[in-house]
């Protein structure tokens, strides 16, 4: 500190300042964070556009189908700017992003940014439910484990755990949710298999996004309780006779998430594509069922957004899992910039 404060005061013989103090942790942090958060998004619009127009076949005709009479499908083309070179619709579509225009759907001739308004909420409902879910089912059973099973204790109960975590997290979440309807809506008949109408149709969906994810994230937490309750600062707790309670939640669980925070992000990111899936299952009308729609019937400006909405989602979860762990711990992340 003492050399900064020396290289930053004035010259005299100059009476200039010297070369300013180094830019804040914090600083530097963000600004890295926020410029990958940008390159991102440039190459996640990129490879969208890139892969849509790499897709063989006459988007207009599959969205029209193939009797629609050829002006139509001509003045279609020339309408949204098909017949353009692919560079000129590139910087069209970059134009329009900026300014907050995603195209027309070619087969509804709405604007996707409409449609995606309307599909949106039903998926970051499910998402958002699924996550919330799986964490408040994971971290409580995750620290149960760990206390039960370390040093070595346990072992009957750690091997059935780890058994049953892994086949778990290793099931598609669309076969849960096929099993789950044919159990509970077809079989028992207790709860309803599809649309969003009422609270019990979230019950299904929710629990086949969720059920992978919080196997894995109990299994990081158990491995992280373990670890963290045979840490000195744990010991010392312990020797001071502090109530177990204190010692396993004031102490050991503030430790062991960490990691688990770290995953329970990606994780989140993995839930909201994950909805691609559960949704034309159980006929959710998110975002989902739609871009599997529009691919059907070519219908490329609804795709193209859709994928964006996905990725900015993805990476948006990742920047605020970064702040957060920085937060939590600041000397891990920050020094890593």
């Amino acid at each position: 500190m003492a050399v900064s404060a020396t290289a930053a005061a004035p010259n005299p013989t100059t009476g200039r300042e010297g070369p300013k103090p180094p830019a804040q942790p914090w600083v530097r942090f963000g600004v890295r964070r926020l410029g990958r958060l940008l390159v991102s998004l440039w190459v996640l619009v990129t490879a969208s556009f890139a892969m849509i127009h790499l897709i063989p076949g006459d988007p207009v005709r599959g969205a029209l189908g193939p009797t629609a009479p050829v002006e139509l499908v001509e003045a279609r083309r020339q309408a949204l700017g098909l017949n353009d070179p692919i560079p000129t619709q590139y910087l069209h579509y970059l134009k329009g992003l900026l300014t907050g225009d995603l195209g027309t759907s070619i087969a509804s001739q709405l604007p996707v940014s409409d449609v995606v308004a309307q599909r949106l909420p039903a998926t970051l409902s499910l998402a958002v439910l699924a996550f919330l879910g799986s964490v408040v089912v994971a971290i409580p059973l995750g620290v149960l484990m760990g206390v039960l099973t370390r040093r070595g204790h346990g072992r009957r109960t750690e091997l059935a755990f780890t058994t049953t975590s892994v086949f778990v997290a290793t099931v598609p979440d669309f076969l849960i949710g096929v099993a789950l309807i044919y159990v509970f809506g077809i079989r028992l008949g207790w709860l309803p298999v599809a649309g969003d109408e009422t609270a019990a149709a979230y019950v299904l969906p929710v629990f086949s996004l969720a059920v992978g994810p919080a196997a894995i994230l109990a299994r990081i937490v158990r491995v992280e309780m373990v670890g963290v309750l045979e840490a000195d600062f744990v010991r010392t707790a312990r020797a001071k006779r502090l109530p177990a309670r204190t010692v396993y939640l004031g102490h050991a669980l503030p430790n062991a998430v960490t990691a688990a925070l770290t995953l329970g992000g990606l994780l989140l990111g993995a839930m909201v594509a994950g909805t691609v899936l559960v949704e034309n299952v159980f006929a959710w009308p998110g975002l989902g069922s739609t871009i599997v729609q529009s691919i059907l019937t070519k219908d490329y400006p609804v795709v193209q957004a859709i994928v964006l909405v996905y990725g900015v989602g993805v990476l948006i979860t990742n920047l605020v899992v970064d702040v957060a762990l920085a937060v939590l711990d600041p000397r891990s992340k920050i020094r890593e910039d």
